[in-house]
């Protein structure tokens, strides 16, 4: 059975406070995740915070890999969770869970490639447009009155659910035939397809005015949720094309200025 805890990463959108790259990087170790990206981190994994908070974790701080925007950190990742304690608003409430909830939906789609926890700086949390980029929306319940809850604290417990659902389908895979993976697109790939969608839908009229981009996020959290094969993606690239010649078709049949 694949190591799908392997297939599982971290993602520490702009983190700002050192001591939470070795608190996360600790938890990591402890429910056996080892796949840590920092987003354009304001914070050092050699700080000596960092370093102190870490204990054993030191190797996956070490290894944590550093990229410039969310894109890059998701471009192979086949399905992605945000993080937030902020649900309202068309962004933030299309598919929310609990981390019990979402975790054992992770480790399945782990099942066809890389996939990805993030979480936003601790300032602010993460932004509607990196929350929209993601399948779905993990937030974890709290006391109402004091919801913020400390970064590497989120982590943990992620990484606790992610890790209970990972024993939960071992303990039931035993004695159980292997069945073969389901090719996932990776995200750099579903992203430009939803780019082109966004362009072909524009040119033909549905997306406009100012539910453009929420209906927009419906579609990519729509079609994400299907998890798209690499060929499912060329057909919706089809399905965009068309759409783009078909634009152009009614434009050149539009009567011109002098109404010939």
């Amino acid at each position: 059975m694949t190591d799908l805890l392997s297939r599982c990463r971290v993602v520490l959108v702009r983190p700002h406070y050192a001591g939470n790259l070795g608190a996360t990087a600790r938890a990591m170790r402890n429910f056996g995740l080892s796949d840590l990206v920092l987003v354009a981190p304001h914070a050092s994994t050699g700080d000596l915070d960092a370093r102190r908070m870490a204990r054993d974790g030191l190797s996956i701080l070490d290894a944590a890999r550093v990229m410039p925007d969310l894109g890059a950190a998701l471009t192979d990742c086949v399905f992605s969770l945000a993080t937030s304690s902020l649900t309202a608003g068309v962004f933030r409430s299309g598919t929310i869970g609990t981390a019990a909830e979402k975790m054992p939906e992770l480790l399945a789609a782990a099942e066809a490639g890389p996939v990805a926890i993030v979480f936003g700086p601790e300032p602010t949390g993460l932004n509607n447009e990196e929350i929209g980029r993601c399948h779905g929306l993990v937030s974890i319940p709290v006391n109402a009155e004091f919801s913020s809850l400390n970064l590497a604290q989120a982590v943990a417990i992620c990484c606790y659910e992610l890790r209970k659902a990972w024993s939960k389908s071992v303990n039931e895979a035993r004695g159980q035939p292997e069945t073969p993976e389901r090719a996932v697109a990776p995200f750099a790939d579903q992203d430009r397809m939803f780019e082109h969608l966004r362009e072909a839908l524009v040119a033909v009229g549905y997306l406009f005015g100012e539910k453009g981009d929420s209906l927009m996020h419906a579609l990519r959290q729509l079609i994400g949720r299907a998890m798209p094969t690499p060929q499912e993606v060329k057909i919706l690239h089809g399905v965009a094309r068309q759409l783009l010649w078909t634009a152009g078709q009614m434009k050149k049949s539009e009567p011109n200025a002098e109404g010939e």
